[in-house]
This record gives structure tokens, sequence and C-alpha cells, in this order.
């Protein structure tokens, strides 16, 4: 299992302690450093900036959105700089922030995931791009815009002919598709024990369709870390509640929300709409009281070392390759990368 941390969305004037802070995580264990940007910074920018200071270390996109960039665009990644070393990470964000920060129309998200996988994937193989999807033409086609439009080859060619891709996905749909196109997934707020149950026939299908010579399968999932026998457990778990009532109460509205749904498939309907309908009505507080307490505990691994390698073997059981680590209480992310280093080789 791969150990990752995020670098953070920075703009607080943290980018350069951050930065520093994975240099040393490098030196004990630490496999891939990610970078989103929600509404922040670039995240291409941030990475190649890691690229220069560090020597091993994956660098991956968790995520980048596939509306606010030319596909074409986000295949031209960092892989040459990096030495090869990039990760593709993708995703559709949703309608709040597409149209609200992007002012881009949010139609069709996985048909875009799909055709953004197909154009990158043709120039990756230095071929001229030439693609007609569902959602994406490139060039466009007769009948739009000038007319122009040509077919071209990218004049810098990344490192590799096969970068991994992985896939922020949630529906079950989109799960499918990733498994059967993508080289990793990367769920959210997971818990380990309901993958199957939720999305197990989806993965199993997607995997099935996979094409010859494809690269391994990952499944990266993100998860709050404190380990120590004397942690106020149940505080700390419980930090984690407005950002799940976020979640599943306040991204999106009423019936196009995918974490609410995610969270009606973990089986908690009436939390999901308790929640929700709390949150949209202002009152946060009282909605990230209603989280369940099953959720808290077995999305996060916080409790004493024998705890933390045992709900290790949950999520290796799950299929999870990939843990995306987030020290919290305080705990000193250096340190915590040495001990998860140790639990996980001694799975």
């Amino acid at each position: 299992m791969k150990l990752a941390m995020g670098l953070g969305l920075g703009g607080r004037n943290d980018f350069a302690e951050s930065v520093a802070l994975i240099t040393e995580l490098e030196k004990v264990g630490l496999d891939v450093v990610s970078a989103g940007e929600a509404w922040s910074f670039d995240a291409f920018t941030k990475l190649a900036y890691v690229a220069a200071r560090t020597e091993r270390v994956q660098l991956a996109t968790t995520i980048v959105n596939v509306f606010s960039r030319s596909a074409s665009t986000i295949a031209v990644s960092i892989d040459q700089m990096s030495g090869g070393r990039f990760i593709l990470g993708l995703g559709s964000s949703g309608p709040q922030v597409i149209e609200g920060f992007h002012g881009v129309p949010f139609t069709r998200p996985l048909s875009r995931i799909v055709d953004v996988i197909g154009v990158c994937r043709i120039l990756w193989r230095r071929e001229k791009v030439i693609y007609s999807g569902q959602a994406l033409s490139v060039p466009l086609p007769a009948g739009q815009g000038t007319g122009l439009g040509k077919p071209l080859n990218v004049m810098d060619y990344p490192l590799r002919p096969d970068i991994p891709i992985w896939w922020a996905a949630l529906t079950p749909r989109a799960v499918e598709k990733a498994a059967e196109l993508a080289d990793g997934w990367i769920p959210i707020h997971l818990i380990p024990e309901k993958v199957s149950e939720v999305w197990g026939d989806q993965l199993r299908a997607g995997l099935a369709r996979r094409g010859e010579g494809r690269l391994p399968f990952e499944i990266n999932a993100g998860v709050n870390v404190a380990i120590g026998e004397d942690l106020p457990v149940q505080k700390l778990r419980d930090q984690y509640r407005p950002q799940l009532a976020l979640y599943v109460g306040g991204m999106g509205a009423r019936g196009a929300n995918f974490y609410n749904d995610m969270a009606v498939a973990f089986g908690f309907p009436d939390e999901a709409k308790a929640i929700q309908d709390l949150y949209l009505d202002g009152k946060k507080m009282e909605a990230a009281t209603l989280v369940p307490a099953e959720w808290l505990e077995k999305s996060q691994l916080i409790g004493p070392r024998n705890y933390v390698k045992e709900r290790l073997a949950a999520y290796r059981e799950a299929g999870v390759t990939v843990l995306s680590v987030r020290p919290v209480g305080g705990q000193d992310p250096v340190a915590l990368v040495e001990q998860m280093r140790e639990l996980v080789d001694d799975l």
C-alpha cells in the first residue's frame, strides 16, 4: 500500500512551508504528493514546483476538473519535467464550481471525462489529435467555429506514452467507467466495508472490460489519521462532522447531490435527508450533529496503534492501494508517515 499526502490549497502563505514538509516526508517513505485546486490556484503549477524540489515522490492532481481546460491542455502535463513521476487525477467537480467559478455550463460530465481520457491517450501515443466523442470533438467538426481547425501534433511530448489516470467518481455509472477506462479510482469519505456493497458490481464489470496491457488499477482513499494510546478519540472523530455535513447537506441541491446519494447508499437515508434539510435551511451546526457515528469511526484512522493496524486491514480488503493521509489532532506529519509506513509494510 502506497502512502500519499495532499499539498494543500495554498493561498494563505503556507505553500513554501508545505513544499518543505513534502521534501521531509519523501525521506521517510511518502510515495505520492497530491495537489487539488477546487476554486484555488492551478494544480499543475504547484506540482511543477514540487517536482523541482523532490526526487522520488510521485506527483498527482487530485483533482483537476475537465471543464476549465481543453483536453489537449490537460494532456500536456508535467510528466516530462518530473522525470515520469506524474499521475493525472481527473474529476468533473460540480455545477457550483464549474458554472459559478469558471462560467462554463456543467453538461454531460461523465461523457466529458471519457472524452478527455481519449484525447490524452492519443496525444501520449504521439499521434495527431483526432477525436470524436459524445462531449468533445477535436478538431471541431464542420459547421462549428471558423472551419480553420486542423489536426495537430503536440510540440513537446510527455516522457511516457502512458500516464496513470485516476478518476474521482462516485455515481455507480462513473465508478464502472473509471474501472474500465482509467487506472485508478478516487473515492471520498470512504467506509471501506461499504465498497463491495455499494460499488462492487460496477467495479467488477468495469475491470472485466479493461483492455490488455493496461496499468495496474489503484484505489486511492483519503483518511484522517491520528495514532496514540491516550488520544481524545471521540473528540477527534467529531471534528470531521462539519465537513461531512457540508458534503452531504450543502454540496449541490436537493436531488442533485452525489454525496447525499452516497450517504443513502451507505445505509443512512434518514440521516442524509435530515442533514440536507437542516443544512440548506442554514442550520449547519445542527446538521453536523446528525452525521452517523459509524461513518465518523470507519472513515477515519484514529486511535491506538493496534486499532489503526486492524482498520488498515479493512482498507486492504476493500482493494485500497493508496492511502492519502491527513494528520489530525496535532500529529507531527513526519512522525505519522513513519508510523504509517511501518504499519502498511507489516500488513
